[in-house]
C-alpha cells in the first residue's frame, strides 16, 4: 500500500511541479531562480512532513489532528480563493460567477460534512 501510494503521489506531483515551474518562468523568473524556488517549496513540504511525523504520537494524535486538519483545509480554501476571485472580478457573465461561487460553497460544505461524519 505504501509503495502504491508513493507511486500515485509521484504521478501527481511530477506534472504539478512542471506546471509550477512553467508558471514561475511566465512570471519572469529565469530558469535557475525558478528551479531554486521549486526546491525551496519542496524543502518546506519535507519539513512539514517531518513536523507532522514528530507531532503524531499515540497520545497526541487526537490533539494534533484537531488543529492540523482545519489549518490545512483553510490553506486549500485560501489557495482556491486566491486563484478564483481575481477571475470572478474580471468575469462578465453573472451566471458563470454565481456558479463558481456556488461551487466554492459546495466544496466548503463537503469538508464540513466530512468533518461531521468523522467526528
Amino acid at each position: 500500500v505504501g509503495f502504491l501510494t508513493t507511486f500515485a503521489i509521484l504521478l501527481h506531483e511530477i506534472p504539478h511541479e512542471v506546471g509550477d515551474f512553467a508558471i514561475l518562468l511566465r512570471a519572469g523568473f529565469d530558469h535557475s531562480s525558478a528551479a531554486r524556488m521549486q526546491l525551496y517549496t519542496a524543502l518546506v513540504g519535507v519539513l512539514g512532513a517531518c513536523f507532522a511525523l514528530c507531532a503524531q504520537s499515540p497520545k497526541g494524535t487526537e490533539n494534533s489532528s484537531s488543529w492540523i486538519l482545519p489549518f490545512t483545509a483553510g490553506g486549500f480554501i485560501y489557495i482556491a480563493l486566491v486563484n478564483v476571485v481575481p477571475d470572478l472580478l474580471q468575469e462578465s457573465s453573472l451566471r458563470h460567477s454565481l456558479l463558481q461561487i456556488l461551487l466554492i460553497f459546495c466544496g466548503v460544505g463537503t469538508m464540513a460534512l466530512l468533518s461531521a461524519i468523522v467526528e
